[in-house]
């Protein structure tokens, strides 16, 4: 199971790089910031299920960098749509 999961993180995360490179979204979009956060979460379980200790580490900096980025474009979005849904 953890190679499962390790591979389903990693084809998320490159998909959501891809998708950047090749123009389909931009890096400080929503989709993008949601896609590294699943992908880095799903590798921190990989990670520590295998005590690989120095993934973990990266995996999580990537996650919490995409969680603030993804808070931060939210907030944005909602205060220059006045609050409205």
């Amino acid at each position: 199971m953890p190679l499962f999961i390790q591979l389903t993180g990693s084809a998320i995360a490159l998909a959501a790089f891809i998708a950047t490179q090749a123009g389909w979204i931009s890096a400080t979009s929503a989709p993008y910031l949601t896609l590294n956060i699943i992908g880095s979460a799903a590798l921190v379980a990989s990670a520590t299920a295998e005590s690989q200790w120095g993934f973990v580490i990266l995996e999580s900096v990537w996650g919490a960098v995409s969680a603030i980025g993804l808070y931060r474009s939210l907030t944005r979005r909602t205060s220059r749509d006045g609050g409205r849904d």
